[in-house]
């Protein structure tokens, strides 16, 4: 198939080629070499020839630019740093690491002193995380979540306010959708089982409907274990580049390993509104070093706090 491919677009740089080099050789001078009793005007048909010649120049540009523009974002979308929010991020790319369920990971998409600044506004008010019970849509402990963590108020400062703006951005999910940032810590052994982040009862979803997406947003390195895994993703789960670097448990699905300043955008709902049983996710267990990160959650509505 790449071969038949080059064959058109070489067909097509040929008859262009032959195109123009019939017309120049046409042209003499200003003089235009036509047959007997011929009654085209001449000096007109010279202006129509060179608007003719510089169209398919200018065509021919457009084209190469363009495949130079999909070449360089085939694989990837680019940024640079933006220049809002703290300190100064590296240079920033996206990729899309599964359709099924939609995640893209986003490098670089917090600062390191953004990533500092959010873990010291937590750390005096850490409390031991909690799940939603599925009967009641109240907050319960369980052992299947076992980190400690807080949430920090929509738009609580300046720092945050802009964090929130990035992410609307990033997402087009406007910021009155989402709910406030909630900063998590995992240490040896703390986990979180694999779970949705939507909701199945009428309690939660009260507030700004349902939970359509999740960006999760890493505020440190993990030295081993402490991935994040889709278990029921479909796809070719090895294919991944740190495929090696992952854990037992990082290996049951497609997991993306933490590293500071990196997020993960996931969607807890399909195209069409539906809820996408393939976002199941999980925290697996911290071998080694203190796993930080930062989660927001948002809605198909404005969530009111």
């Amino acid at each position: 198939m790449a071969k038949k491919a080059r064959n058109r677009v070489l067909g097509r740089k040929s008859s262009s080629f032959t195109l123009v080099s019939a017309m120049l050789l046409m042209l003499k001078g200003n003089q235009f070499v036509r047959p007997r009793h011929c009654r085209i005007n001449v000096s007109r048909f010279s202006i129509a020839s060179c608007c003719c010649i510089c169209f398919l120049f200018i065509n021919k540009v457009r084209i190469f630019c363009l495949h130079l523009f999909v070449q360089s974002s085939s694989q990837s979308a680019i940024f640079r740093n933006d220049g809002v929010g703290l300190g100064e991020r590296g240079l920033q790319w996206t990729e899309v690491i599964s359709w099924e369920p939609r995640a893209t990971l986003y490098h670089n998409f917090l600062s390191k002193e953004e990533c500092e600044y959010l873990i010291s506004l937590a750390k005096p008010y850490l409390a031991k995380s909690s799940v939603v019970d599925s009967n009641t849509g109240k907050s319960m402990d369980s052992s299947v979540r076992t980190s400690f963590g807080m949430f920090l108020n929509r738009g609580q400062d300046k720092v945050v306010r802009s964090i929130e703006k990035r992410i609307a951005d990033f997402s087009f999910i406007p910021v009155e959708h989402g709910e406030g940032l909630q900063i998590l810590r995992y240490e040896l052994g703390q986990k979180y089982e694999p779970h949705f982040d939507y909701f199945v009862d009428e309690l939660n979803t009260k507030n700004g409907g349902n939970r359509m997406a999740t960006l999760l947003m890493y505020l440190s390195d993990v030295e081993e274990g402490g991935e994040t895994v889709f278990p029921n993703v479909k796809g070719n789960i090895s294919a991944v580049p740190w495929w090696n670097e992952l854990s037992a448990c990082g290996k049951r699905g497609l997991s993306v390993k933490p590293k500071m300043g990196d997020a993960i955008l996931f969607w807890s709902m399909k195209p069409d509104a539906t809820l996408d049983p393939l976002s199941l996710h999980g925290a697996c267990p911290v071998i080694k070093g203190t796993k930080w990160s930062c989660a927001k959650w948002m809605h198909v509505n404005e969530y009111k706090v």
